[in-house]
């Protein structure tokens, strides 16, 4: 006789979880929110239960720890300490980022790692979950002391990856010049040149768009969700926050959609353009932050706009809100002054913008809300199509690779719409994004046994 498994609350599920990984608060949060959209379905869906999918997807199956020695400018020999968090390989080799930010802990990464098991797993494309980085901070760094710690990285990285393995990518603090210096010190050490690593250059195994996948991704995702009101971004006023490459293409894209961008940040502060960034003022945030790596007050010096020292954007008037620079930038009363003057649809470029009292604010409303699994997973899918082209050897123009992109877009739109749409109508993308990620892989963890 088969004993049926009752699933464990979300309490008890996360106090068990907490009590194994004391002090990872952002992975606790973004399990706790998996957990709240997964228990009525696992309820339905029994098997899932049996098979202890929940407990499993949650624990990674490898945590790679490791010390950076590095020399810097001085000739002083400085320490960093390097991860990569291999969380889930049931549907592909392990994908996901490479973070350099002074913040990056074991927490955060794990949290990073958790979401792309399911980003990944919405994109359709056969990925895995994974994620990585270091406390490394390129900021005022010279580009030789950014080489030297980008060699010292992949010397060990190296040993743990590979094109069938896991194929890390670029994330915050990790752009053209940190993937280029790493894949050079991964091919003097292999003696081979393979798809390693995603965001290379286009003349040496990249994809176009990879730059700008993340933000026209999430831009096309905001655009699905409006569509499904019968409503467009023609003529709305957006706020972004962020002015690093998410932000840069999320502006590009809303102007090529007929919106007006009034907002950009960095971690000083924040720019209110009610004129809108248009295409020439663009050009000067992208030479600003890629080349120059200044600060986005220089923006509001330039162009007579205010500047807001020490504050988000979350304040300004907007009809769309799209997040794009870090973890819990939108608290509760960021949310209720959003909608409070207007705000209609929240879509994430950022992984997890928003806390866990916002998002109750955002489902309370009933705006249109996009989760960054869903919204952002434009990144990771064109890196997954850089992958298909490197493994191919051959290079997709920029419009089939454009193409792509917002197919898949509207495929994950799509998925969330099947698994979250409730009785009254109203899509409740979070649960969608979730159980939709889920499915896939727990699906496949099951037809591989217990692994």
């Amino acid at each position: 006789m088969t004993t049926m498994l009752k699933a464990p609350s979300s309490k008890e599920f996360m106090d068990n979880l907490k009590s194994r990984t004391p002090g990872e608060i952002e992975f606790h949060q973004a399990v706790h929110e998996v957990v709240e959209s997964l228990l009525p379905f696992l309820e339905e869906n029994p098997r899932y239960k049996t098979a202890k999918i929940l407990e499993r997807i949650s624990e990674p199956e490898r945590i790679l720890i490791f010390r950076v020695p590095w020399v810097d400018d001085k000739g002083e020999i400085q320490v960093n300490r390097g991860y990569r968090i291999e969380m889930n390989s049931a549907i592909g080799p392990y994908k996901g980022g490479l973070r350099f930010h002074p913040t990056v802990n074991l927490g955060i990464l794990k949290f990073l790692a958790f979401e792309q098991v399911f980003k990944n797993s919405l994109t359709t494309l056969p990925m895995g979950g994974g994620k990585g980085g270091s406390d490394f901070d390129p900021k005022q760094k010279s580009d030789g002391e950014v080489m030297r710690f980008c060699q010292s990285f992949m010397t060990e990285l190296c040993k743990h990856i590979g094109p069938n393995t896991d194929v890390p990518a670029g994330d915050i603090g990790v752009g053209g010049r940190e993937i280029g210096f790493m894949f050079g010190q991964y091919k003097r050490l292999k003696n081979e040149f393979t798809g390693v690593l995603t965001g290379k250059g286009a003349e040496w195994g990249g994809s176009l768009i990879r730059p700008e996948a993340t933000g026209y991704g999430n831009v096309y995702f905001a655009q699905e969700m409006l569509k499904s009101k019968n409503d467009s971004l023609k003529g709305k006023t957006v706020c972004v926050s962020g002015s690093g490459n998410v932000a840069q293409f999320t502006v590009e894209k809303v102007n090529e959609l007929g919106g007006k961008v009034v907002t950009l940040s960095d971690s000083s502060g924040f720019i209110h353009d009610p004129d809108g960034i248009d295409g020439e003022k663009l050009t000067y945030v992208m030479r600003l932050k890629n080349i120059k790596r200044g600060r986005i007050e220089e923006y509001a010096k330039k162009f007579k706009v205010g500047y807001y020292p020490n504050e988000k954007p979350w304040g300004v008037p907007c009809d769309v809100a799209l997040p794009s620079a870090t973890q819990n930038e939108i608290n509760k009363k960021d949310a209720q002054t959003l909608i409070e003057n207007g705000c209609i649809c929240v879509s994430e470029g950022a992984n997890m913008p928003s806390t866990p009292e916002a998002v109750d604010v955002y489902l309370e409303n009933e705006i249109l809300y996009g989760p960054g699994k869903a919204a952002n997973a434009g990144g990771v899918a064109v890196s997954g199509l850089e992958m298909s082209q490197n493994a191919m050897r051959i290079s997709w123009s920029r419009e089939e690779v454009d193409n792509h992109l917002k197919r898949i877009m509207k495929d994950i739109h799509t998925a969330c719409v099947k698994y979250g749409k409730s009785s009254n109508g109203y899509v409740n993308y979070v649960n969608g994004a979730n159980i939709g990620g889920f499915v896939k892989v727990a699906n496949a963890m099951i037809a591989q046994g217990v692994v």
